[in-house]
């Protein structure tokens, strides 16, 4: 399977819909929650959701195509982002302007709503460093890919 790149727009769409409102939610929050949704969805039933590619940065998690599909949203006017204070930082918050469709399975909706739920109320040092004690995060070297079979090396704690 190759990158599904609606699967993913999709996915940026409904987490900023459902979030969007949370002062907290900048780009280093979204990418780690969907890093968690991607990796949580292939330990749980072996299959990819998105199969974005995941690279371990000094910053955190940096998906390959972020950029490039959040410029594209952008320019068609289906998000907007805009640089805001958050605390003693400045974050780049991005805001959906179209109603996502809900293309997700029921299994799908479950994992992504779960990692919604638990992780988007940390601002970006916190699941940061959450992240960092990630299995596959731990393993992959700086800036290489992190690898999705690492996922079968967490251990429930």
């Amino acid at each position: 399977m190759k990158f599904n790149e609606e699967k993913y727009i999709d996915l940026i769409l409904y987490i900023l819909f459902k979030c969007s409102n949370k002062p907290n939610l900048g780009k280093t929050v979204l990418c780690t929650v969907m890093y968690f949704i991607d990796f949580n969805y292939y330990e749980i039933y072996n299959r990819f959701l998105t199969k974005e590619t995941y690279i371990k940065s000094r910053r955190g998690i940096k998906p390959k195509h972020f950029r490039k599909i959040t410029e594209n949203l952008i320019s068609k006017k289906q998000l907007f982002m805009r640089k805001e204070p958050y605390y003693n930082r400045t974050i780049h918050k991005y805001y959906p302007t179209v109603i996502p469709t809900l293309k997700f399975s029921p299994d799908e909706l479950m994992v992504i709503n779960s990692c919604i739920d638990r992780l988007t109320d940390s601002n970006a040092s916190t699941i940061t460093k959450y992240a960092w004690r990630d299995k596959p995060l731990t393993k992959a070297n700086m800036n290489d890919e992190i690898n999705y079979e690492d996922v079968f090396l967490r251990v429930n704690e």
